[in-house]
């Protein structure tokens, strides 16, 4: 018997002047508990698809496109920081009447969630954590040197630069990978694509430069875990060059009740584990998310 393949459309609304693409799966159960997946650098809701297709048919998955990033179009003049991302995913999360959600929250993901949540904590059923790092110890010595770059910094721009490559952007799925034939390269060549559109380098360039203002919240982000106890199903590439797993186990000092799952990949482990990540994600949406 074929599994049930999902009804998923590909839809764009207007956020302040941002026109915001998101891809949804429609289950036929109206109560369906909804998943808001944040994607990561440098990728676009596009890193969910196999994901939706897995989990769509059950679950109601949402998952937009930042400014900056995929098919997500912006006004001249935006300003790009972690600030403006989190308020245009905001104004979605209220265009789209979403009031109770489990967060999927992926790098970027991350200081984009966990800004939603300082401010909506009541929208927030529960967490899925897969490489998004909320603690120091979860930054590696090259990641500590990347955030710590700033525009008067002789050579920081160049540094960035060299991320936006096609070399430094498959270079994101590959490392700590033990077998990189199971990672099919339309991602990182997708991710490229949007990468080299006119002014997606420079947004970028903007947002790594502002990278900074996340790590100064983690306090604020790690107090907001204690006082509202989220339930968290936290799934982590161990290998990660950027966060390795420490980033994964502090979790546990603000979440002792939250299920930690390590796998022996790299930054983006569903591209490697998704036949075990995908049911660790199930049993949790049917836990909480209703």
């Amino acid at each position: 018997m074929l599994p049930e393949v999902p009804r998923i459309t590909h839809r764009h609304v207007d956020i302040d002047g941002v026109d915001v693409f998101y891809r949804e799966s429609h289950p036929d159960r109206p109560d369906a508990p909804v998943l808001l997946l944040l994607h990561g650098f440098p990728s676009a809701s596009h890193q969910f698809r196999r994901l939706m297709d897995v989990l769509g048919a059950r679950y109601r998955l949402i998952a937009p496109d930042y400014p900056g990033f995929g098919h997500t179009r912006t006004p001249d003049g935006f300003t790009y920081t972690f600030d403006r991302l989190a308020d245009v995913t905001e104004g979605f999360v209220r265009r789209l009447g979403l009031t109770r959600f489990v967060m999927y929250v992926f790098d970027f993901g991350a200081p984009v969630g966990f800004r939603l949540a300082e401010r909506h904590p009541e929208w927030i059923a529960g967490l899925v954590v897969q490489n998004g790092n909320a603690y120091a110890e979860g930054l590696s010595d090259g990641a500590r040197d990347f955030v710590a770059l700033r525009p008067e910094t002789a050579g920081a721009e160049k540094t960035i630069r060299g991320l936006l490559t096609l070399d430094g952007t498959r270079g994101q799925y590959e490392t700590g990978v033990p077998d990189p034939a199971v990672i099919a390269p339309d991602g990182w060549t997708l991710d490229q694509h949007f990468l080299d559109l006119p002014g997606r380098k420079e947004a970028q360039v903007a947002l790594a430069f502002d990278y900074h203002t996340n790590v100064e919240r983690y306090g604020i982000w790690q107090e907001w875990l204690r006082t509202h106890t989220p339930p968290a199903l936290i799934t982590w590439g161990a290998d990660d060059p950027f966060f390795p797993e420490p980033g994964a186990r502090a979790y546990l000092r603000d979440l002792p009740e939250a299920e930690l799952h390590l796998f022996a990949t790299g930054h983006f482990a569903l591209e490697t584990h998704l036949a075990e990540i995908a049911p660790l994600i199930a049993d949790f949406l049917d836990r909480v998310g209703s």
